[in-house]
Parts: C-alpha cells; structure tokens; sequence
C-alpha cells in the first residue's frame, strides 16, 4: 500500500453518542496529527467530525472541510479548519473528499456515514479507484454492517469481498498500524473483510 498522506475520514455528526465513540475520535485526531497525515473530512463542527478535526488542530496536523454549500449556512461549518472547501452538492462533496484522499477511514456514523461508505466501496468495486478502505469497528459498532455483507457475499449478491474492498479494524491503534504509522511489534487484531 503506498504510504498514506491525506486520510478521509468519514462519521457521524451527532453529538450525544456514546463516549467510546467520541474519545476514538479524538484518538484518531491525535494519531493523524502525530503521523503527519492530513485529515479530510466533512467539514462539520458537530459529532465525531468535529471532535476528530479539533483534535487534530490542537495536535498542529492540516484539516481540511469539505461541506455544501446548504451544511454551511445552516452553520454547520468547522471554521477553524486550514481549508474549507464549500460545494454545491452532497455528491460534489463526496467526489472531492475522494479525489483529496489516499485512503478513507469510517467510524461509528448514521445514514450518511453508511451513504459514503458504501459510494466509496463501490466506486472502488468497480475499479474507479484502488485507495484503501477501513471500518473501524469501535466497540462492535459496525459488527451488523459486517454480518450483513456477509450475508450479500453468501447470498451471491456480491462476489467475494476478501480482501479487495474493506478492511475491518477493531480500534485507532489497528488503524494506525494499518497506515503503517505505528511499529507493528503491538498486538492487534485486524480482519479483512
């Protein structure tokens, strides 16, 4: 895999989740500051997407937002961000995270968390890009998602999914290690999917 420099990530913009998910996000905000890499997010100050991008800040790493035009004026934006880019749709915006990005990174998320995921994984299926794809499996939060897909490869919906198109993590660390940013002495389990 080459080496990873601008890491989109994708979550959830909700704030009253729970705090296994939030303190992953600030993890993964500190490790990328820490690693060098740039985040490229959805440009929210709310949720995961906020916490992730603060951290990051705070640790002096590069964020940039991508967010429509329609998220910024209804406030949304992160405005300490290095850059803001305003687009002016939810697909634009997707298709520009993906061209800024190395690689992409879910977290526990909602609807629109699951939308990007699965544009990104299948856009990478049909063979519009080869960056690496990581669920992050914060406390067995994606392990329905997990079983589901299964379920579609079993049911043959979908050919074989191993290990072309996602790898499932269980935690930052594994991430990180993943990313080939941390020594791989550590233990950590890792599941392509």
């Amino acid at each position: 895999m080459p080496p990873i420099s601008r890491l989109c990530v994708y979550c959830g913009s909700a704030g009253a989740v729970d705090p296994r998910y939030r303190q992953a996000a600030r993890e993964l905000g500190e490790a990328l500051a820490a690693a060098g890499i740039e985040l490229v997010f959805g440009g929210g100050r709310i949720g995961l997407m906020g916490i992730a991008a603060d951290a990051v800040l705070a640790g002096g790493g590069r964020v940039v937002g991508i967010i429509p035009e329609r998220l910024r004026d209804a406030e949304l934006a992160h405005r300490g961000v290095d850059e803001l880019v305003i687009t002016a749709s939810m697909h634009d915006r997707k298709r520009v995270m993906a061209e800024r990005a190395d690689g992409f990174a879910v977290l526990p998320g909602g609807i629109g968390t699951l939308d990007e995921m699965f544009e990104i994984l299948t856009w990478r299926q049909l063979g519009l890009h080869d960056k690496p794809i990581f669920l992050v499996d914060i406390a067995g939060y994606w392990q329905p998602l997990c079983a589901l897909l299964d379920h579609i490869v079993a049911q043959h919906f979908a050919a074989s999914l191993v290990p072309r198109l996602l790898c499932v993590v269980p935690d930052i660390a594994a991430l990180m290690q993943a990313l080939g940013t941390i020594p791989t002495g550590r233990s950590t389990r890792s599941e392509l999917l």
